[in-house]
């Protein structure tokens, strides 16, 4: 192979031809300093509502144990809701699964799970007793 073929990677002058290096800005208006705001990014993050779900206690058919159950999803996947469900089971400190596409948390900890739920940009709202 011929080395006139060949790029120069010792910072000859070979690297550092462009083809736009005869343009000129001559005549074109000055860009601005700084962007208007929320041409570019919005100013806050836009929080989406992303729907309500219930948060009940129930004890029936579990031996006399309490559970938190988080139902009635919309619009999430089994991945989602096995994740909500790890991290409502950190901030407890107790244990959980996902059932049924609901989420369950070993004993009354409806208000630990309603804060994680709002804070992932859910409605919760308590039902039953």
């Amino acid at each position: 192979m011929a080395d006139s073929k060949r790029i120069p990677t010792d910072g000859a002058p070979g690297l550092l031809q462009t083809p736009f290096a005869a343009l000129s800005s001559d005549g074109l208006p000055a860009a601005p300093e700084h962007p208007p705001a929320g041409i570019l990014a919005p100013s806050k993050p836009v929080r989406k509502h992303r729907g309500r779900v219930d948060i009940l206690r129930v004890k029936a058919g579990r031996g006399g144990k309490t559970v938190t159950v988080v139902k009635n999803f919309v619009g999430i996947g089994l991945l989602e809701k096995e994740q909500l469900a790890r991290a409502m089971q950190r901030a407890c400190g107790t244990g959980g699964t996902v059932k049924h596409g609901q989420i369950e948390i070993q004993g009354d900890q409806r208000q630990e799970v309603a804060r994680i739920l709002t804070e992932a940009n859910f409605h919760p709202v308590f039902a039953g007793g």
